[in-house]
């Protein structure tokens, strides 16, 4: 391509920051997969490999039943919708789904997005201004960080889980008109799961309200499946949740905000994500929809998926690796080191087993770590399978002691 020469410049500099990235080890490359998403892939080199890095908890990615609900509503209702919500966009399905998620999470109302990303992108600026306070947890993902970016209200920011320095800040945004607490449920590099009870005592101390992503938790977390709220034992104490239809219920994407009714409503009125962009397909939100009546009728996915997160934990653990500790299906296997971290990897991948790398900036300097996610679709076999792949690489690379 002709570049002109005032432009060379620009795209040089890109090169040379690539390189960089790729000398270093640090170059994010891509798995194509060439099969349905699942607890094993075929990956387009042709080889059949196990998948231990996909937010799949539920195994319900690949499942017929779901590509059948939504061949259905896509016969129902067509393919999409070429409008908002507002203007011609809502259709039965998505009201349906939109009160299903309601009563699923035990909340007063909820409202669909796009994606996950656009719900916590849209739900700060409508409802706070500079009259407010958020609170914000220092590892909280980074669309709940974009987020309040976008909003004008003052910003605090207390220790990661740490509960005394979250009254600290609390007590710093005192004579604010509103004041919001804000967490993931579960921190999705740690599989650290948010001491919401404590949250909830510290927000009611302090006249806060309380907000949960819950992308990492809802259908598998709690007893019954509905989230990190239902699993600290404080439904009903929450004002706004954030979640995702792109994990654990089906895959696919799409996102949602559930609260009170004037707060959704507000959201209907004025956020920007939500007016701006076409409304959800209807394959998606009829397949949620199956997701959610499965769900409600049994625990079985979800009893099967903490299964297998207890067997692998105490497993990888044996083995001496160092992970991070916990109950959550994310299984962070700490490397410190992130070019180590990307041959860990890469060794994997040639035995068959699907794991990605990470590393600063996606987590802190020097703990890098390969994430493993379980799900309730892998069989004993294969997680036993992916434990001798570890040890073999992990003698290999010298990361475990023969």
């Amino acid at each position: 391509m002709n570049t002109p020469k005032a432009r060379q410049g620009f795209y040089a500099q890109l090169d040379e920051n690539l390189a960089t990235l790729r000398r270093d080890g640090l170059y994010k490359q891509e798995r194509v997969i060439a099969s349905r998403q699942g607890a094993e892939v075929v990956c387009d080199d042709g080889q059949t490999r196990i998948n231990l890095c996909a937010n799949n908890y539920l195994g319900l990615s690949g499942d017929e039943t779901m590509v059948r609900a939504a061949v259905e509503a896509t016969e129902e209702y067509g393919y999409g919708l070429s409008s908002v919500r507002f203007i011609c966009g809502t259709q039965t399905v998505h009201k349906k789904l939109e009160r299903a998620l309601s009563e699923f999470l035990g909340m007063e109302d909820t409202i669909l997005y796009a994606a996950a990303f656009d719900a916590n992108g849209g739900v700060f600026e409508p409802l706070f201004d500079e009259q407010d306070a958020i609170i914000s947890d220092a590892l909280n993902h980074a669309s709940i960080i974009d987020g309040i970016r976008l909003c004008k209200a003052a910003r605090y920011r207390y220790r990661h889980n740490d509960m005394s320095d979250l009254e600290v800040q609390l007590h710093a945004a005192e004579g604010k008109r509103h004041k919001l607490i804000v967490t993931d449920g579960v921190f999705s590099m740690d599989g650290t799961v948010a001491q919401l009870d404590m949250i909830c005592d510290l927000a009611d101390r302090h006249g806060a309200l309380v907000m949960i992503d819950e992308c990492h938790a809802t259908g598998f977390m709690g007893r019954t499946g509905r989230g990190t709220h239902e699993y600290r034992d404080v439904m009903g104490r929450i004002d706004i949740i954030t979640g995702t239809l792109g994990k654990a219920l089906g895959g696919a994407m799409g996102g949602f905000t559930a609260a009170r009714r004037e707060v959704v409503e507000t959201l209907r009125q004025k956020s920007r994500p939500y007016l701006f962009s076409n409304s959800l397909a209807p394959a998606i939100a009829g397949a949620s929809l199956h997701v959610l009546e499965r769900l409600s009728a049994s625990t079985d996915l979800r009893d099967r998926l903490h299964a297998n997160t207890v067997h692998f934990r105490r497993a990888i653990a044996d083995l001496g690796f160092t992970i991070k500790p916990g109950a959550h299906p994310i299984v962070p296997v700490m490397l410190f080191d992130a070019p180590v971290a990307q041959q860990f990897a890469q060794r994997l991948y040639e035995l068959d087993v699907l794991v990605t790398g990470f590393f600063y900036p996606v987590v802190p300097m020097g703990e890098a770590r390969v994430r493993v996610q379980l799900s309730a679709a892998h069989t004993s076999e294969q997680l036993d399978h992916a434990l001798a792949a570890f040890k073999q690489a992990g003698l290999e690379l010298g990361l475990l002691k023969s």
